[in-house]
């Protein structure tokens, strides 16, 4: 009796365990299996709550209504999003990976107060930087074009800060030093070695910043109102707006919904290897 009174307390915790984990999976899981089934349900089903029934699939009409609504508008909100979070997410990486490098390596004055101010820049929230941003897009004359949205999304205070751990994490002084001694410039340093050794770093404030930018929203409703110019998350939440009046863009925004999902799993999945890697040696550091 004993010994089975010791071992209790651990089955009640195991099963307690356990069951959360049930609890935060299904949490997890279930809005991903609703926005599948619900993307090939028609306008009836939506409205009547049927969305999580296997029967009356209605995908291909969906998928028809998103390439003919507008003449194709949809796929020119996600041509956009590609560009502007694709483009932006590797120009921006690029740009920190340089800052973080330059912060870790070399000396010069006033280094660490200015990595204090990136590290404010951590601190702000982007939606108090939106005004500002379209102030000063306004007094350039880029307002309402596809440059309002591209150049804001290079900026990624945090990234900076993760690239100066993973430089010093991955890239060895001694190793430097040595590409020095043998005559290598600085650039050539960077490019042949640096950067080679901090691709994990590269690829995870990849990830980070191709998230934020394919998910924001508020910095494009400030800045866009040309609705060719539009990212795939504006687009949807303009049609989703319509849908009291025209309940015909209830299956599209879902559908619509569905489809921008892809590129992030496809991103995540195709570059996980690197991704895990970078947070380990950041975790480590």
């Amino acid at each position: 009796m004993t010994e089975h009174a010791k071992k209790r307390p651990w089955s009640l915790s195991k099963g307690a365990v356990n069951a959360s984990l049930v609890l935060v999976t299904v949490y997890t899981v279930l809005p991903l299996v609703w926005l599948v089934t619900a993307s090939a349900k028609n306008t009836p089903d939506l409205l009547g709550g049927n969305t999580l029934t296997l029967g009356n699939f209605h995908l291909g009409d969906n998928l028809h209504a998103l390439v003919t609504e507008s003449d194709g508008i949809y796929f020119r909100w996600y041509l956009n999003s590609v560009l502007y979070a694709g483009g932006g997410a590797l120009l921006c990486a690029f740009i920190c990976i340089c800052a973080g490098y330059a912060f870790e390596v070399y000396r010069f004055r006033g280094k660490e107060k200015l990595f204090g101010l990136v590290l404010v820049g951590v601190l702000v929230p982007t939606t108090a930087t939106a005004l500002p941003l379209y102030l000063l897009a306004s007094e350039i004359g880029i307002v309402n074009t596809f440059w309002a949205v591209f150049i804001p999304s290079l900026v990624f205070p945090f990234g900076v800060y993760l690239s100066r751990i993973f430089v010093a994490g991955y890239v060895p002084g001694e190793v430097l030093e040595a590409a020095r001694m043998d005559g290598a410039g600085e650039l050539r340093i960077f490019w042949s070695i640096g950067l080679r050794m901090v691709t994990p770093g590269f690829v995870t404030v990849f990830l980070f910043q191709f998230t934020a930018i394919w998910n924001n929203f508020f910095l494009p409703l400030v800045m866009l109102s040309n609705n060719r110019l539009f990212p795939v998350s504006l687009g949807l939440y303009a049609w989703n707006t319509q849908t009291h009046a025209e309940p015909q863009f209830y299956p599209m925004v879902v559908t619509g919904s569905l489809l921008a999902v892809i590129p992030l799993v496809v991103a995540f999945v195709a570059l996980q290897r690197h991704w895990k890697a970078g947070l380990t040696a950041g975790s480590v550091k």
